[in-house]
């Protein structure tokens, strides 16, 4: 029996530090590794810090406090990505901060109409303000799919940023 507890309990603390050691994100890691600048992507955290250069050891720029919010990475460094917001400004920030998941950003002044169909003549299924994030898709002539809390319909691209091929 004691035999058994020594051999469980060395498995068990490695399955428990094996996220903790790799940060429980390599996953996310890896595939912003393998992809080419510049690409998109979106704010994983609640609060992320943009810096200067691509360390710690570089001061703040900006605190973003809006989990989802598009971003373009356009420059990498080791663990670090030089992304640039819908506002043109760019900072570095580390890859544990960002996600794979594309999001896309409401930038037409008003209320915006996601329709049901990628036509401007499709029956209305939601209305957006500027300014609201969702996750974007099935972006194709000119209409992207925009999921806003489980709402969604289609939004012509004209009026979002975070959509254009790159």
């Amino acid at each position: 029996m004691s035999r058994h507890k020594h051999i469980i309990l060395p498995i068990l603390s490695l399955a428990i530090l094996t996220p903790l050691i790799s940060g429980g994100f390599s996953a996310n890691v890896a595939a912003q590794t393998s992809k080419q600048v510049p690409y998109w992507s979106s704010i994983k955290a609640d609060e992320a810090r943009t810096r200067t250069g691509p360390s710690t050891d570089f001061p703040v720029k900006w605190i973003y406090r809006r989990a989802e919010l598009p971003v373009k990475v356009v420059a990498k460094y080791s663990d670090w990505r030089k992304v640039e917001d819908p506002d043109g400004d760019q900072g570095w920030m580390h890859v544990k901060l960002l996600s794979t998941t594309r999001s896309a950003l409401v930038t037409q002044d008003g209320v915006s109409e996601l329709r049901e169909e990628p036509s401007p003549t499709a029956r209305i299924s939601w209305r957006v303000e500027k300014g609201v994030v969702g996750k974007v898709s099935d972006c194709v002539k000119g209409w992207c799919k925009l999921d806003v809390k489980g709402r969604y319909g289609y939004i012509e691209t004209s009026k979002i940023w975070g959509e254009e091929a790159l």
